[in-house]
């Protein structure tokens, strides 16, 4: 079987930043109960560009690092929860954006929410591995502000928009990408948005869209097991210690998750990437928008051992070790 490695990363903010300050003007809130509780003063919400045009602009990013040539690319995933529309797919639109039409590749999208950037990567190198494609685009983009209840504190305070990318190509080498994956379907409501909801035939009712609602206290008691099961397995499966990995990178759902994993499994806080502080919680945006500014400040060498590890609505978790 081939191996893999990534080759070039990427990311995208929506245009406006909102601030704790700015939020509370409509929202019963004010900046400290916000940053105490999340670790959040920051976020980037999307006016008029889709999910499609975050995740676009992060993948050119990550080619343009990579070197490569796009018409290489023979797989794109898109994982998001936020797509422009139902069908088809996000990755498609992405495709077209990036003016590679006109050849053979797979484009789709995967939804594992939170964790869906963490599925995506592993089912990229299960193909990659077995020969069936060379070089995959993988993308995690939202746009959230769009299913979000603006008067529903619980929410609109912790999501926002972004879009990271990867570009991970086969090759003949020894680093490693080891992957585990969970799921837990009967927490499905803990963090759910609805589909639209059967309507009587030719009935004149309105649409209503859909929001996302969480249990914020079910969520944050899993999250931390979930990460710390994550990060624990992958680092079975390599031989390594938590001591020997140079970046944990986590899903950025919430400072206090992230704390409390730190402090459960005796991680020096100096080696834990954190950004939410400025971009809230982009979903399956959060891993791989961390990684491309992490390229971008030059924290990421050659050599290096990272272990990404993230959760999401499903239950869903999942977590990954790569010798970069």
């Amino acid at each position: 079987m081939k191996s893999c490695s990534i080759k070039g990363l990427g990311y995208a903010l929506a245009k406006r930043r909102v601030t704790n300050e700015e939020l509370s003007t409509f929202v019963d809130t004010n900046d400290e109960w916000i940053s105490s509780r999340t670790g959040i003063r920051a976020r980037y919400i999307s006016e008029e560009e889709n999910t499609s045009d975050l995740g676009a602009r992060a993948a050119r990013m990550a080619i343009d690092k990579s070197g490569i040539d796009p018409k290489e690319i023979d797989l794109i995933i898109t994982a998001t929860f936020t797509p422009d529309q139902t069908t088809p797919s996000t990755a498609c639109l992405i495709q077209e954006k990036l003016g590679l039409n006109n050849q053979h590749m797979m484009a789709f999208d995967l939804n594992a929410a939170c964790s869906g950037f963490l599925y995506a990567l592993q089912s990229a190198h299960a193909m990659l591995a077995a020969g069936q494609v060379t070089c995959a685009l993988i993308i995690g983009a939202e746009v959230i502000s769009k299913q979000l209840d603006w008067n529903d504190r619980s929410t609109c305070i912790i999501f926002a928009d972004g879009a990271g990318a990867a570009i991970v190509k086969q090759e003949d080498t020894n680093k490693r990408m080891l992957h585990f994956a969970g799921s837990m379907g009967d927490a499905a409501g803990v963090i759910h948005s609805d589909a639209p909801k059967p309507r009587p035939l030719f009935s004149e009712q309105p649409y209503q869209p859909s929001v996302v609602c969480m249990e914020g206290n079910a969520t944050f008691r899993f999250a931390v097991k979930a990460m710390q099961e994550a990060i624990e397995d992958v680092l079975k499966q390599a031989g390594e210690r938590i001591e020997d990995i140079d970046w944990i990178v986590p899903h950025q759902a919430n400072v206090r998750i992230i704390n409390n994993v730190c402090k459960r499994m005796h991680i020096d806080k100096e080696h834990v990437y954190i950004n939410i502080e400025e971009y809230g919680n982009t979903s399956a945006a959060s891993i791989p928008l961390a990684l491309g500014e992490m390229s971008e400040k030059g924290l990421l060498q050659p050599g290096m051992k990272i272990v990404l590890s993230g959760f999401g609505a499903g239950f869903t978790w999942a977590g990954c070790y790569i010798e970069l």
